[in-house]
């Protein structure tokens, strides 16, 4: 007698995750045939050869006598004030060790954050182009996720006046990506003033994902959430995976700031959906305080000469000789979002062409529509491989867009 079928959960339909989904798959599939793939699909800066500063891994390596037992949920107490450490250097000064949680990683406090704040049909604003995780645990936590636009003609900056007009009396929460992925869009003071604005005089709740916050090019300037928004909750997210090169490790944090007593149950659930997973990786977390406290190496790799940004330059260079491609200059994080030019080719579709590049050129990207967005004329790439290998993949980008305009 056959067994009956073993469905997944409904709530798992909308849900889409593109930059590790069916083409992440057919890669691996083409590398155990043999084949070399170039992964610009995720922003993962140790398969680039990108390591950890020394500093931290000595300061994990130092303390595993420390990390074998259970943490409060919430962390160690060291990663916990360094962070407030770090939020009071930039004038957010009322933060404490209490305010912050440690996770594994932002993904897990993102999953946290909005499962213990909505309730079904809840409504989240999320810009679009999002980073996919935002939407997939707004649905997941029975939300609604509602797409805020940040138009390309505005260098993909969100209008304010359009996020405002998409509120309803089922907002709960505002989500603001910056620095942007996919877009490496560094949002302006003015924007981010006005979107706080607009959270304080509504009551929502503003989530901050800020975790490539000090990958700037070009002297573009960073303004933290926090500094802007004094009337509502803010959560800021950052963590060790990007500006550290440790994405392995599994470090990330979630700091509230703003007036706190009537979020406290909002707050107390999340202190119990941390401890439902017990603590997060306690070893790493002995890094945080080096991390945030010591040289920031990053600034190495993001100014002229360093690798990021000569491996940003190669992506430029790229775009401005091609036939097809186009781009806003990214002013941060490790991403750059292309648009290819419909009117040399009107039938460009993301999706078809990421799968033809990974199948004929061994080239792996994620389709702009994995960002959820309305348009299917773009794709992201990330900065991580050297300038070189960046020059050969556009080159592969080119032959076959070339070979499509025949």
């Amino acid at each position: 007698m056959p067994l009956p079928p073993i469905h997944a959960s409904q709530s798992l339909e909308n849900v889409r995750y593109e930059i590790r989904g069916p083409l992440a798959q057919r890669a691996l599939e083409l590398e155990k045939a043999g084949a070399e793939i170039i992964k610009l699909n995720i922003g993962n800066p140790g398969i680039f050869g990108f390591r950890v500063p020394e500093t931290m891994k000595r300061a994990m390596i130092e303390n595993l006598e420390h990390a074998d037992a259970y943490t409060h949920q919430k962390g160690i107490f060291p990663a916990r004030e360094a962070v407030v450490m770090q939020q009071q250097s930039r004038g957010v000064l009322d933060v404490s060790a209490d305010d912050v949680f440690i996770g594994n990683g932002v993904s897990e406090l993102i999953l946290i954050a909005l499962r213990g704040l909505l309730n079904p049909g809840d409504e989240v604003l999320i810009p679009s182009p999002d980073y996919p995780l935002w939407t997939a645990a707004t649905t997941l936590a029975l939300g609604k996720p509602v797409h805020y636009p940040c138009p390309e003609a505005n260098g993909f900056e969100p209008d304010p006046a359009a996020v405002e007009a998409l509120i309803t009396p089922r907002t709960r929460a505002l989500v603001i990506i910056n620095p942007n992925n996919p877009t490496g869009a560094v949002y302006s003071r003015t924007c981010l003033a006005k979107l706080a604005d607009i959270a304080e005089r509504h009551g929502l709740v503003i989530f901050s994902d800020e975790i490539y916050d000090q990958i700037l090019y070009d002297g573009a300037q960073f303004t933290p959430m926090a500094t802007l928004a004094r009337k509502t909750l803010v959560g800021t997210f950052g963590g060790l995976s990007k500006v550290y090169r440790a994405c392995g490790w599994r470090v990330g944090w979630l700091s509230f700031s703003g007036p706190k007593d009537h979020a406290r149950s909002y707050l107390e659930a999340l202190d119990k959906l941390a401890a439902l997973r017990l603590c997060g990786n306690v070893p790493g977390q002995w890094a945080v305080q080096t991390a945030l406290g010591g040289y920031q190496s990053i600034h190495d790799l993001t100014k002229p000469g360093g690798r990021l940004f000569e491996t940003r330059r190669a992506v430029l260079e790229g775009v401005r000789a091609s036939q097809f491609l186009d781009a806003v200059v990214p002013q941060g994080a490790l991403y750059a979002f292309l648009r290819v030019k419909t009117d040399r080719l009107p039938n460009f579709d993301d999706k078809a062409f990421a799968l033809e590049l990974l199948e004929r050129k061994h080239v792996l990207i994620t389709p702009g529509r994995g960002f959820n967005v309305p348009y299917q004329d773009h794709f992201r790439i990330t900065l991580l491989p050297d300038d070189q290998a960046m020059a050969t993949v556009f080159a592969r980008i080119e032959d076959l867009l070339a070979a499509k305009a025949l």
